[in-house]
């Protein structure tokens, strides 16, 4: 769902089996043409679909036909939960050890060094900026992170 959307989804649920053309896919789907394109480059360039082209002879125009292989998936799965894992992390080690500062209306978060030049004052709406307990963010990414690593461990090892 994240590498091709609602709509890319629905491509890949109802695509039919075998080699098939692109229009065939938008109207079984009943997905806009675009997206199915779209949707299809998508699974190529991450080795989920493959394609073969053939010449019409009369006319010289290429026609490509689509094929889902999924047997990749695991392995795709894997890249994107490393990849979320290491960003949850980044974002951990981040936001541990430093002091944010926002105003009432959280126009947005600044570091203290930031909030010290700004006079403890936002520069968006001019109000006053205060102490903000990062706490909260901190311990939901440790349970995000935690919760990734158990639902991971050992399924890609």
């Amino acid at each position: 769902m994240s590498l091709v959307g609602e709509e890319g989804f629905k491509v890949v649920r109802n695509m039919p089996e075998g080699e098939v053309t692109d229009e065939k896919i938008a109207e079984v789907t009943g997905v806009l043409l675009n997206i199915v394109r779209r949707t299809l480059f998508i699974l190529y360039e991450n080795r989920l679909a493959s394609y073969r082209r053939v010449r019409d002879t009369d006319s010289g125009w290429l026609t490509y036909l689509w094929k889902l292989d999924l047997s990749t998936m695991d392995r795709q799965l894997e890249l994107e939960s490393r990849k979320l894992l290491k960003n949850l992390k980044t974002k951990l080690e981040f936001e541990e050890g430093k002091v944010f500062y926002t105003c009432k209306k959280q126009c947005n978060r600044f570091l203290f060094e930031t909030a010290s030049e700004l006079e403890f004052i936002c520069p968006v709406c001019g109000e006053e900026l205060e102490y903000q307990d990062n706490e909260m963010i901190i311990n939901a990414l440790k349970k995000r992170i935690s919760s990734l690593e158990e639902m991971t461990q050992g399924a890609y090892a």
